[in-house]
């Protein structure tokens, strides 16, 4: 695995996109709690492994392990990480229970908290699969699923109000007409690459011209904006309820507690103790060797479908594997891998594409509702399935790894 030697990045890429589930959200900036960024931290090399694995590596030089330079031991690093990351834990646990208060009207130091608490249950989550053989297996095996469960809840509400200012931005820019606001939306992430307007409605069924299909398009698109903030905002409502029913569960409780030890002690394996940066960078590798399968083996585009969905799911395993690589980079370097921050914008921007179509899909299939309506949001699916396409795209020019993208 070779890094390119020239500029692959031609479209523009997403910005961070909201978290929709227990292993999501990508794209956060600065370095990891409980450590500081080591200035001689690099990609992986030639070799395919991280520096210092291959032969002929150029790597900085690192301790080894107990024999190395400085003595370095996987505990010492993997430890202060995961602390670090508990300790930010239990920070935002009291930021959010401060801002929950009724004097919090507007209720934006409480999305900032449950964003920054579902920042680290992700990194702890993430860390306890890939480095699982460095701790006490039963521990982490059973943390890392209770932190999936937390995560996933607290995301749900944030991600039905972006998918929400998501379609109701594109139903505008796509027929000009005046559409209800996303009232309590609370997102203004970009939508990605430039909708194509005329060429979707051209697209759709029924529609002999461009302006035939506008004009239908103009009538339903309003009607199909009321549609989907009624039932988005009312899955929002929904999953707002299940988040504070979760924060005040027993279950949450003995999440916090196991957290809190966490912060203070962290259970390795037993012969992890003593043992150098060799066990953790053998997992780290098997992580990052993983994602590089994955991206492999997506669809090449002469396959693609935009309008199968079955062929989603590849790539969202590919957005998850390439999260885990950049927590364990962060574990084993200190930073995380800013060579993929792109391509994880990009998988982000599909996800996001990808979950608002099936919105857009599901809404469609709302009984009795009037022709103009089922049009305008089939307009909305076709063009949402295209930023799907686009996002692909995205992630194919911004991916560093070209040799990945052309194994067989």
């Amino acid at each position: 695995m070779r890094r390119p030697d020239h500029q692959t990045t031609t479209r523009p890429t997403a910005g961070p996109a909201a978290d929709g589930g227990p292993e999501d959200g990508l794209a956060e900036s600065g370095p990891p709690s409980g450590r500081s960024p080591e200035s001689g931290g690099t990609l992986p090399d030639a070799s395919g492994g991280f520096p210092g694995r291959g032969a002929g590596a150029a790597a900085p030089p690192r301790p080894d392990g107990p024999d190395g330079p400085d003595g370095v031991t996987a505990e010492a690093v993997l430890a202060p990480y995961l602390r670090g990351q508990a300790a930010d834990f239990l920070r935002s646990l009291r930021l959010h229970r401060e801002h929950s208060a009724p004097s919090d009207a507007g209720g934006q130091g409480a999305e900032a908290a449950s964003r920054a608490l579902r920042r680290s249950a992700r990194r702890i989550s993430g860390s306890l699969h890939t480095f699982r053989s460095a701790l006490d297996p039963v521990w982490a095996d059973h943390l890392r699923t209770e932190l999936a469960w937390l995560s996933g809840t607290l995301a749900r509400e944030h991600a039905y109000a972006g998918r929400l200012t998501r379609l109701v931005d594109a139903l505008h820019q796509l027929s000009g007409a005046a559409l209800p606001a996303a009232r309590g939306a609370g997102s203004t992430e970009p939508t990605g690459s430039t909708r194509p307007a005329a060429g979707s409605a051209a697209r759709a069924p029924g529609a002999s011209s461009d302006a035939q299909g506008r004009a239908v398009l103009g009538v339903g698109a309003a009607r199909a904006g009321a549609l989907l903030e009624r039932q988005l905002t009312l899955a929002r409502t929904r999953a707002h309820s299940a988040a504070l029913q979760a924060l005040g569960s027993s279950r949450f409780h003995a999440v916090a507690d196991a957290v809190a030890l966490l912060a203070s002690e962290v259970p390795l394996a037993p012969g992890t103790t003593g043992r150098g940066t060799e066990a953790l960078l053998e997992p780290a590798e098997r992580a990052e060797q993983r994602l590089i399968g994955a991206v492999a083996a997506l669809p090449p585009d002469e396959s693609a479908e935009p309008y199968n969905e079955a062929q989603d799911a590849p790539w969202h395993q590919a957005r998850l594997l390439l999260r885990l690589h950049r927590y364990a980079h962060e574990v084993v370097l200190g930073a995380a891998d800013p060579v993929l921050t792109g391509a994880g914008h990009a998988l982000d921007l599909h996800r996001d594409a990808a979950e608002a179509a099936g919105a857009a899909a599901a809404a469609a299939r709302t009984p009795r509702i009037a022709p103009a309506t089922a049009y305008a949001l089939g307009v909305l699916h076709a063009d949402q399935r295209h930023e799907v396409e686009a996002a692909r795209a995205v992630f194919r020019e911004t991916w560093p790894y070209a040799a990945a993208m052309t194994a067989p």
